[in-house]
């Protein structure tokens, strides 16, 4: 019988390893395990600094095992993001590929969101270069996985400030507006907010009604609850927090209102064990997964197993917050 998989194997020498998009925590985590794993199947791996412009401009370096000790517990990446504007010219994706296959590289590991898989399924469209991708976004907003890496981290380090928040709040009977990141993603607001105890999470997959809002609040006063924390995702379809402090102190000038935005802060920091543990599953299968034979495809977690998942699928379909989440934040804030 003929072993396809040992087939596969021998054609598979070289591997490149990119991270493209924003930084998330989990991400060196991932590279270490990618990293030796190849190793460990004989496989050369080169790194891609800063994700497809370096490969247009030929900013590689040679990993080993000792060029990921003492990795995992950072954040960011240590190979560098960017987003390329020049890797969406077809002028780009030759210069790119003519510097890759000059050092015999035969497929890539990309780490990051949804522009990263489709500059990766376009790549492989044109030049052939199998690769297979690890979600890397604090959003959790791809299909084919349960948790992408850094969203456990940006989640534990907003729910850290907001406990600090609510500190002051609580000394100063106020009402915080804490904005966190998620453009068109409410899962961070969502896991923030119910952990945090927030008295209302505004997320951009539901309606805000600034009325009910302020109903909800005043009742919360008639309970002589000394401090309120609305959380709202940054892409809130009524508009961040500032724009939502503002229709509140004009329905509701009583209130002593502050905004705070979280930003960046969200992206930084040392992973959590979770997304360590994380990054080095995905890392490990994305290796595994090239060697027999897959390709154009994303490696996530489902249930708590790893899957494959096609790149068409995590960027077309939606990946929206538990419904039963958002139930029980309606009615944990009442």
């Amino acid at each position: 019988m003929v072993n396809l998989a040992a087939i596969k194997r021998t054609l598979l020498k070289h591997i490149g390893i990119l991270t493209s998009g924003g930084d998330s925590p989990g991400m060196n985590a991932c590279i270490r395990a990618v990293v030796r794993s190849a190793i460990a199947s004989e496989l050369q791996v080169t790194g891609i600094m800063r994700g497809y412009q370096g490969m247009i401009e030929s900013d590689f370096v040679q990993m080993d095992g000792r060029s990921v000790s003492n990795i995992v517990q950072r954040g960011g990446t240590i190979l560098k993001s960017a987003r390329s504007k020049d890797f969406f010219s077809a002028a780009g994706r030759s210069k790119a590929f003519s510097n890759i296959q000059s050092l015999g590289i035969d497929a890539l590991v990309v780490i990051g969101g949804d522009g990263t898989f489709r500059g990766a399924e376009e790549f492989r469209k044109e030049y052939g270069i199998r690769s297979i991708g690890v979600p890397g976004t604090i959003d959790n907003d791809l299909a084919g996985t349960d948790y992408t890496l850094g969203f456990d981290t940006a989640i534990n380090t907003a729910v850290d400030s907001i406990d600090k928040i609510r500190d002051t709040a609580n000394s100063h009977d106020r009402l915080f507006f804490v904005e966190v990141m998620g453009r068109h993603s409410g899962h961070i607001a969502l896991s923030v907010g119910l952990a945090s105890g927030a008295e209302s999470i505004l997320l951009p997959e539901t309606v805000t009604d600034v009325n009910a809002l302020v109903a909800s609040l005043r009742s919360g006063g008639n309970r002589n609850k000394s401090s309120n924390i609305v959380v709202v995702s940054e892409g809130d379809e009524a508009g961040g927090a500032f724009k939502m402090a503002e229709e509140v102190r004009k329905l509701a000038p009583e209130y002593d209102t502050r905004v705070t935005v979280l930003g960046h802060i969200q992206r930084g920091g040392a992973p959590s064990a979770f997304d360590r543990i994380l990054g080095t599953r995905l890392g490990v299968a994305a290796v595994e997964g090239l060697i027999s034979g897959k390709s154009d495809v994303m490696a996530g977690l489902i249930n708590n197993q790893v899957v494959f998942t096609p790149y068409a699928t995590c960027v077309s379909a939606s990946h929206a917050p538990d419904p039963e989440l958002i139930r029980l934040a309606y009615l944990t804030s009442i």
